[in-house]
């Protein structure tokens, strides 16, 4: 094993032993959140110098989301106590050939979609350059795993400890769904959130997928919101 990979191995497995692990779907019509993408990219890269991809508005979203479930962005510490924060540090879960790595990017409560999607970015190209730090890594609230970049459909993701949660998400198909009463081919994209039932009940993860879902459906209500 890589020091990087024998590392992740203790951590996942103390996650495992550690959490009450639960994990609840759901799934996103991507009509909207894929127009929108497409009518902007190209003037955002012409602008900015930066793609307009999926996980700026994944974890502006996932943003929204937690100010409402704050349980989702808490920790245990103590065994006993529940610390609230009132701030969200996304770790990016990024795979690179050494391993598992989860940078963070911090403060994302304050950035714009745009802002969050520079920053991942930075973030992803110094884990392939190899020039993480450890300032890089330490600490993070809330976890977004994506391994529909790969292909998957869905999946179980794993607690970050000392975090609470984990958001999986997963590869966009077009299926047949019923809209309105008709049944019309929508780009459609499962999710996920894995959690921990010692501190988040059931009723507010659903609550929280939810919110993610109508978010994402409706991308010009996450501009709305300060």
């Amino acid at each position: 094993m890589t020091r990087i990979r024998k590392r992740t191995a203790q951590r996942l497995k103390e996650s495992q032993n550690t959490a009450a692990f639960l994990t609840t779907f759901n799934e996103v019509d991507m009509s909207s959140l894929l127009d929108f993408r497409k009518k902007n990219k190209e003037a955002v890269l012409e602008k900015h110098g930066a793609k307009l991809g999926l996980m700026g508005s994944m974890a502006r979203a996932s943003v929204l989301a937690l100010k409402e479930v704050p349980a989702v962005n808490a920790s245990i510490e103590n065994d006993d106590t529940i610390v609230y924060r009132n701030y969200v540090d996304l770790s990016v879960a990024a795979s690179i050939p050494k391993g598992l790595v989860t940078p963070v990017l911090r403060n994302i409560e304050s950035m714009s979609i745009l802002q969050i999607e520079q920053g991942i970015a930075q973030l992803v190209k110094k884990a392939r350059d190899g020039k993480l730090t450890m300032d890089d890594l330490n600490g993070g609230s809330f976890t977004i795993s994506n391994s529909g970049i790969w292909g998957s459909l869905f999946g179980t993701p794993i607690i970050n400890l000392p975090q609470t949660a984990v958001l999986g998400t997963y590869g966009i198909q077009d299926r047949p769904v019923a809209v309105n009463g008709q049944v019309e081919i929508r780009p459609m994209m499962y999710i996920a959130l894995t959690y921990d039932h010692r501190i988040i009940d059931g009723r507010e993860a659903v609550k929280f997928l939810v919110m993610i879902k109508n978010y994402l459906e409706n991308p010009e209500t996450m501009l709305l919101e300060l």
